[in-house]
């Protein structure tokens, strides 16, 4: 018990100059040292030492629930915003939001916003520039204007099909036949929308389908992206892209701005597109992007509830049924797929891809 007592106390001594270290750094940064102290002491799994521990759990599993809360609600709110905003401002506006909730994390000394503009990154980056934060927002909102809202959130789970059969065909990756169950379910809940609701949502379908093969495109440039992070990554993809976005919304508008809804929007993308990624790497490095992934992909959820709220609209069958599939996709994906999602853990970096028997890299979706 001594013996025991004293590993403890030189534990928590080294969890003290962790955070004393860290105290000036970004949150998840300091989960991942407190994490790799806990990996090289190994101390006895009993209740006393592991209290620390369990409490991070927890937080990693809100930081995973708030993610996809933050993100799925982006949809009814921009739902809102485009009655006074046209599509290119309002992208604009929103990709801009996230890349200022960014700056903290390219303030720091390792940021390595550098490295995005080299000789062997810039076409990589060019790429995440143009689909990720140019198109890609910009087909989900002119699909939006005419669709419901809680019908698009659920059409944005198209992008694990259009990620998944991208990559198959251009980046010669394997899926095994539960990520394909995966998809095809993903797929009848799009076409099961689209059916309950008419033509002109079959044609937004489209439209946002679209949106998420650039996003698809995103994922996969980002991941063979070399030594920046998701943060970095979406302030240089935010600012840029939201600059153009909304630099073409002004020419072709003939409206002013109304401040209260520049202010509103730029909100909306600080949380959704930008602080939603962070909370999504906090629960990814403290709990595995597996379950991370699995507690994100409630974001349709969130995106259907809120909808509801804000447009008043009747409860839809179909809607109960898309998510009903859905929920079986994330599990085929997730949780019976081969190709199982994991994380290398360090104090310096962290890796998001999944590797399947082939040994080739399938990014999960870790920015927008």
């Amino acid at each position: 018990m001594i013996h025991s007592n004293q590993r403890v106390s030189k534990y928590l001594s080294k969890i003290y100059q962790f955070i004393t270290i860290s105290k000036n750094s970004n949150l998840s940064h300091t989960y991942s040292c407190l994490t790799f102290t806990l990996i090289k002491t190994k101390l006895p799994l009993d209740n006393h030492n592991f209290e620390l521990t369990n409490l991070m759990k927890k937080i990693a599993i809100i930081s995973g629930l708030l993610s996809g809360l933050l993100f799925g609600i982006a949809t009814p709110l921009s739902k809102l915003l485009l009655t006074d905003l046209n599509y290119f401002r309002l992208a604009g506006l929103l990709y801009i939001g996230a890349g200022i909730a960014m700056i903290p994390f390219v303030m720091k000394k390792d940021n390595n916003l550098i490295k995005l503009f080299t000789q062997r990154n810039i076409l990589k980056t060019s790429g995440i520039i143009l689909f990720g934060g140019l198109l890609g927002p910009l087909l989900l909102l002119i699909g939006l204007q005419t669709a419901e809202a809680a019908s698009v959130s659920i059409w944005l789970n198209m992008e694990l099909v259009a990620t998944a059969i991208l990559g198959v065909l251009i980046f010669q990756d394997h899926l095994d036949k539960f990520t394909w169950l995966g998809v095809i379910l993903t797929v009848l809940a799009g076409v099961i929308i689209s059916i309950g609701e008419g033509i002109s949502c079959v044609i937004s379908g489209l439209i946002d389908t679209g949106a998420c093969i650039c996003w698809g495109l995103d994922n996969h440039l980002t991941a063979i992206t070399d030594g920046a992070s998701p943060q970095t990554v979406t302030f240089v993809k935010g600012i840029v892209a939201g600059l153009v976005n909304l630099l073409i919304g002004v020419v072709i508008s003939d409206n002013s701005f109304v401040l209260n809804n520049i202010f509103f929007a730029l909100i909306v993308g600080a949380f959704s597109y930008g602080i939603s990624i962070s909370l999504y790497v906090t629960s990814a490095q403290n709990i595995g992007a597996p379950r991370s992934q699995i507690l994100f992909s409630t974001a349709p959820l969130w995106g259907v509830i809120l909808a509801y709220i804000l447009f008043r609209g009747s409860f839809r069958w179909v809607h109960l049924l898309a998510i009903l599939l859905l929920a079986a996709a994330i599990a085929a994906i997730n949780l019976l797929s081969q190709n199982h999602i994991h994380t290398h853990q360090t104090l310096e970096h962290f890796h998001y891809h999944k590797h399947n028997h082939n040994g080739k890299n399938i990014p999960i979706r870790i920015s927008k």
